[in-house]
């Protein structure tokens, strides 16, 4: 009998220590590689996403690329690309070309943004600019040369434009919204998909004029002027509540639907969607709401 109860003790002793060494070993950890590539303004939301799931996750590699959301699109509809930032909705001909590629996609809506129209710190004529006298300057047969072309009552000096290239998301919202269809535009500006280039280039001209995201605005605002649209200055509060109009949007990721499938890259847009309250404040932008940021993550099967 004794022997019997020896042996019991003995095999509860090693289902117990069985257990614990089940209990205590670890998940395997995160490698592989995420890439994501596109707009520059959902861009340093996604790289503060990305370095803070690095530390983490020292073992994923996270390439964050910028070519503006429809140079990104190229790239992802192809297969390039893990995620696609951006910063206007997908394009049903780049729906289409993915899915000649067998490329299914999901939207992620991230943040929202205004749009900021700049001008050079030393320009003390205009503090406050209409929808109407930014078509007069931006429209495709504008002869506006100078400020005063705009209004009589500004300096007779010459506008020197910037704006994002043609690849950008911000490049065909301002101009669906301002000149009232998308790319349609005057061809002598300086453009640019790295928005550092557009500020530089109107800081340096006290004749400037220029527009980019908001984020960017608020990184040099000691070096730059912003200009109320309609009366409304672009903030936090009259960006989420909508009264900066038509200048305000909301942001997103496009993720490949195969990508998600991978541990690394569900995992990192399930932290995006996480972090993304805190980070988007951050780097200068408007965050959503919690019940949106739930929504999105239900989406992720």
């Amino acid at each position: 009998m004794n022997k019997i109860k020896g042996l019991i003790l003995v095999l509860l002793v090693s289902m117990l220590t069985l257990s614990a060494v089940a209990c205590s070993k670890k998940p395997a950890a995160l490698s592989g590689t995420v890439k994501a590539d596109g707009s520059s303004t959902v861009g340093p939301i996604t790289q503060a996403v990305a370095e803070e799931f690095k530390k983490v996750n020292k073992d994923v590699e996270i390439a964050v690329g910028i070519s503006g959301t429809g140079g990104g699109f190229k790239k992802f509809v192809v297969g390039e690309t893990d995620i696609n930032d951006a910063s206007r909705p997908v394009k049903k001909e780049e729906i289409d070309k993915a899915k000649a590629n067998n490329i299914e996609m999901t939207e992620f809506e991230v943040a929202k943004d205004g749009i900021a129209v700049v001008v050079n710190k030393e320009n003390t004529w205009v503090s406050d600019i209409t929808v109407e006298q930014l078509k007069k300057i931006w429209s495709k047969d504008s002869t506006v040369k100078t400020w005063k072309d705009v209004d009589p009552s500004w300096p007779d000096i010459p506008i020197k434009l910037y704006g994002p290239g043609t690849d950008s998301g911000t490049f065909e919202y301002f101009t669906e919204e301002i000149n009232g269809k998308a790319k349609e535009i005057r061809p002598d500006f300086t453009a640019s998909e790295d928005d550092n280039v557009l500020v530089q280039g109107i800081e340096g001209d006290k004749g400037a004029l220029g527009y980019f995201g908001l984020a960017y605005y608020e990184e040099n605002k000691d070096n730059l002027k912003i200009l109320k649209v309609n009366g409304v200055e672009p903030t936090l509060d009259t960006v989420m509540n909508g009264t900066y109009k038509p200048l305000s949007r909301p942001l997103y990721i496009y993720v490949n639907n195969k990508s998600l499938e991978r541990p690394e890259v569900k995992e990192f847009v399930k932290f995006y969607l996480t972090k993304a309250k805190d980070l988007v404040k951050e780097v200068g932008y408007i965050p959503l709401e919690d019940s949106k940021y739930q929504e999105q993550l239900s989406k992720i099967k």
